[in-house]
């Protein structure tokens, strides 16, 4: 039997590592992802049931379940493509800001200068999410 050299085997060996290491990578991505995607369904839960207790919804309840239905589907995107869709996370700052200005306007009825500031700030996310442009391949 002819015996392998060293550097053969330390090369297979850091093949089988790197293999371990990927899928131990991989692994606790899933699992995050799992549990990220959990959280935010438990707390959609949770703030349908204290909207059923409270007897109806209001505007800033509605937009809190928008972001959490763009928090799912950013996972959901995170999960499918392995990537990061920084553009969902504008949106959630966006739709977060927007609920911010409305529980403002609804609680104090009057213009100020962070009512100014906080549209100066959903104005420019919204430039942002031009600026960062899709992929190629989506582009019409």
């Amino acid at each position: 039997m002819k015996q392998q050299p060293l550097s053969d085997f330390r090369t297979s060996y850091k093949a089988r590592m790197d293999e371990l290491g990927l899928l131990l990578i991989e692994t606790f991505h899933y699992l995050a992802l799992f549990v990220i995607g959990a959280s935010v369904v438990w707390s959609a839960v949770v703030a349908c049931e204290g909207m059923v207790a409270q007897g109806h919804a209001t505007i800033g309840d509605i937009l809190l379940l928008f972001i959490y239905l763009e928090l799912g589907a950013m996972v959901g995107i995170y999960f499918q493509t392995n990537a990061m869709p920084v553009r969902c996370l504008i949106f959630v700052a966006i739709t977060a800001l927007s609920r911010l200005l409305i529980a403002d306007v609804q609680t104090h009825h009057a213009v100020g200068l962070d009512i100014i500031l906080v549209s100066a700030a959903i104005l420019l996310l919204a430039l942002a999410t031009r600026i960062i442009r899709k992929p190629a391949e989506d582009n019409s």
